[in-house]
C-alpha cells in the first residue's frame, strides 16, 4: 500500500534530458506559461501521456468492448475543454501539451487579464487572491472546467501595475 508520507513521484524524468532541443522546448513553455520549474511541466506531460496511452488501447479494442471507456474519457476531456465537442479517439491522440498547459488556473488568470504576467497570475493565486465559483484556490495547476472559466474572479481590488502587488 505505501507510507502515506512518501508519496509517489508523479512524473517522469525524459529518456535524454540533455538533448539541446528538448532543453530549448521546455525553457520556452516554463517561460511562456510561468510554470516553477520542469517538475510541473513533467507532471502535466504524464496527464496528456495517459489520456493517449489509454486512447490507442481503446482503438486496439473492439468497438463493443470500448463503448462505456471511450464515452467516458471523451466526456472527461470535453468537460474540461481540452478538446472540442464533436471528438473521437483520434482527436485524443493529436493533442499536445499546450492544449492542456491552456487550461490552468494561472494561464487563464492571465489570459482574463487579472495580471500582467504569468508569474504575477501565480503569485495572486498562491496568495488567495483568486477565486473560483466563489470559493479560494490557492493552486495554480489547477484544471479548470469549462463552466468555471467565466467564473474566475479576483477577490481584491488592487489596479494593475501598482507595486502593492510586487
Amino acid at each position: 500500500m505505501g507510507d502515506p508520507k512518501r508519496q509517489r513521484k508523479k512524473y517522469q524524468s525524459p529518456r535524454f534530458s540533455w538533448s539541446k532541443p528538448n532543453l530549448d522546448a521546455e525553457l520556452k513553455l516554463l517561460g511562456e506559461y510561468g510554470l516553477r520549474n520542469k517538475r510541473e511541466l513533467r507532471r502535466h506531460h504524464m496527464l496528456l501521456s495517459k489520456y493517449r496511452t489509454l486512447a490507442r488501447k481503446l482503438l486496439a479494442n473492439t468497438r463493443m468492448e470500448r463503448l462505456v471507456l471511450e464515452k467516458q474519457i471523451l466526456d472527461k476531456l470535453i468537460f474540461l475543454k481540452i478538446i472540442p465537442e464533436s471528438s473521437n479517439l483520434d482527436n485524443i491522440l493529436d493533442l499536445s501539451i499546450d492544449s492542456i498547459l491552456e487550461r490552468r488556473l494561472q494561464t487563464l488568470v492571465f489570459r482574463k487579464g487579472l495580471s500582467n504576467t504569468p508569474q504575477q497570475a501565480r503569485q495572486l493565486i498562491k496568495h488567495g487572491h483568486i477565486t473560483v465559483q466563489g470559493k479560494k484556490v490557492t493552486s495554480p495547476s489547477y484544471l479548470i472546467s469549462g463552466d468555471e472559466e467565466s467564473v474566475i474572479k479576483c477577490a481584491i481590488s488592487i489596479p494593475l501595475g501598482e507595486s502593492a502587488l510586487a
